[in-house]
């Protein structure tokens, strides 16, 4: 990629203070070649996968397991809902375990939790074990979810990320179209527990990829949260060695004392002060040397989530598109699990029967995430171009217009062609679309959270999964209850309200995101100066 004029004319000791997401690292994973980058995509969305299959496969053998364990549909909704909920709370403890230890060792302790779990399941003699293990699936099935996309940031500059989390994101999404297919052949061939049965050689498989063939991508250097916890142990340990030096003087050091006694010798190495003029205010800041880095080692006492979440959380622009991002999800959430009774109870489907319909609307969504993947890349470099050159998270969100006239319609027509009992294929074709216009959408929101986290990618990404996780958490809960109160068609026409909603908050990032999240940049960079 050719810099721009005013960067390639920059003078050498400017071009030396990169942000941090361009921070030099050793090993740079932006610069492994194709096949390595292309490795580390396949193995993250293979194992994504799980995610996807362990929260669909078994919706089509729901009312086996009803049967064969005597649970009711209370146990049933819990063992949804409580999945969904954990998966998507837990990723915020992963993601600072991440930012922390690295990616890889994140993946293999979640993977054989995942694995364990699926074990526990396909033995189960009673519906509170499947309800406990199913939480156990659901802590370990939630870590990719949580570092999958930081990984892609890891390894990928921002103009690529919309194709490839286009990408990343088709394999999660092939849980709604091939789960249930998987999930009603295994059990009307043999029973319910030959899902997780598969669920385990899966996870087995994954955890064998992520033992011999991922590199770790994660750089400490280009970690906002790692660099703060890092400068933190710094000045404890100068403030220390400062006191013992100083034992015989009535003196109270501090880390404040010592960060004002190193003021002088940072003017004297300016190559560490960053760039007053630097664009990008998430750039380094006094971050400490390497050698200071291979001195202090972190540990997971140090771990602490809270105040990178408070930062993400604390962006208007973060709030707004992290609630349309948790509205889409509970609704393609919501929809897998009412078509599954629904077809049972209105249609007289069998498992592999349900699984086939529901294959329409998985189809719809890789679709829609590649498709809207590429296209938001595309948006991004036509905006750019026009703007001479210079880009802004907020220029992606131009490709959701694509698709919003889509959704609210495909929504309302799915729930009044079941409620009518219209022809099958109908219902199919509702599915596709519902599919494709929401995950067009979702692609190009999970690139804008990223984009606008610089540094703090995979917390931003956990927040996302907690969004996602307590709306879907809500909507499995209330979704038989609403359903049976006002019907399908009354059901999913609230859907399409709140997608409109969803819509709203969209085209409010597009319209205002750059200056809520510039204002906060320029906060959260006084506050640092004033430390």
């Amino acid at each position: 990629m050719v810099p721009p004029p005013e960067v390639a004319c920059a003078e050498p000791e400017t071009l030396a203070k990169p942000d941090i997401e361009h921070a030099f690292v050793e090993n740079d994973p932006r610069k492994w070649s194709t096949a390595r980058k292309t490795t580390i995509l396949i193995i993250i969305s293979a194992a994504s996968l799980i995610a996807g299959l362990g929260s669909n496969i078994y919706n089509p053998s729901i009312h086996d397991i009803e049967v064969a364990l005597h649970a009711t549909n209370s146990d049933i909704s819990l063992t949804l809902s409580l999945f969904i909920l954990l998966q998507g709370v837990v990723p915020l403890l992963w993601s600072s375990i991440s930012e922390i230890k690295g990616r890889k060792v994140v993946y293999i302790t979640s993977i054989t939790l995942y694995t364990v779990g699926c074990i526990c399941v396909a033995t189960a003699k009673n519906i509170s074990v499947v309800i406990g293990m199913r939480c156990l699936q659901a802590l370990g099935s939630s870590a990719v979810i949580a570092i999958g996309a930081a990984t892609l940031a890891d390894i990928y500059e921002p103009h690529e990320r919309g194709t490839m989390m286009g990408v990343y994101y088709t394999a999660p999404l092939l849980g709604p179209s091939i789960g249930p297919i998987l999930g009603g052949g295994l059990t009307q061939g043999f029973d319910w527990r030959a899902s997780f049965w598969f669920l385990t050689i899966f996870g087995g498989i994954n955890l064998i990829s992520f033992l011999f063939f991922f590199r770790d991508t994660f750089r400490r250097e280009r970690s906002l949260t790692y660099q703060l916890v890092l400068k933190k142990r710094i000045m404890e340990r100068e403030a220390a060695m400062l006191a013992s030096k100083r034992s015989s003087q009535i003196t109270v050091v501090t880390p404040e004392k010592v960060k004002m006694e190193k003021s002088s010798k940072q003017e004297e190495n300016k190559g560490a002060t960053p760039d007053p003029t630097a664009k990008d205010v998430e750039a380094q800041n006094n971050a400490p040397v390497p050698s200071s880095m291979k001195e202090i080692k972190l540990s997971f006492m140090d771990i602490n989530p809270i105040p990178p979440i408070i930062l993400v959380l604390r962006r208007w622009n973060n709030i707004a598109i992290l609630t349309a991002s948790g509205l889409i999800f509970a609704f393609s959430y919501c929809i897998s699990y009412t078509c599954s009774r629904n077809l049972t109870s209105i249609y007289g489907y069998n498992a592999l029967q349900i699984g086939l319909v529901l294959l329409a609307y998985g189809i719809g969504a890789i679709f829609g995430s590649i498709l809207g993947g590429k296209f938001s890349d595309w948006t991004l470099a036509r905006l750019k171009a026009k703007n001479g050159g210079q880009s802004y998270a907020e220029m992606r969100l131009e490709s959701t217009k694509a698709t919003m006239v889509i959704l609210p319609l495909a929504v309302v027509a799915y729930g009044w062609l079941v409620e009518k009992h219209v022809h099958i294929a109908a219902v199919c074709i509702a599915l596709f679309f519902c599919g494709f216009s929401s995950i067009w959408m979702y692609s190009s929101t999970l690139a804008y959270i990223v984009d606008a986290n610089v540094g703090r990618s995979s917390t931003a990404v956990a927040c996302n999964s907690m969004f996602r996780g307590v709306f879907a958490f809500v909507a499995t809960e209330v979704a038989v209850p609403l359903d049976n109160a006002i019907g399908e068609g009354g059901f999913y026409s609230l859907w399409a309200g709140l997608m409109l909603v969803t819509e709203v908050l969209l085209l409010l990032v597009w319209w205002k995101g750059g200056q809520w999240r510039e204002s906060a940049e320029a906060r959260e960079k006084a506050a640092a100066n004033r430390r």
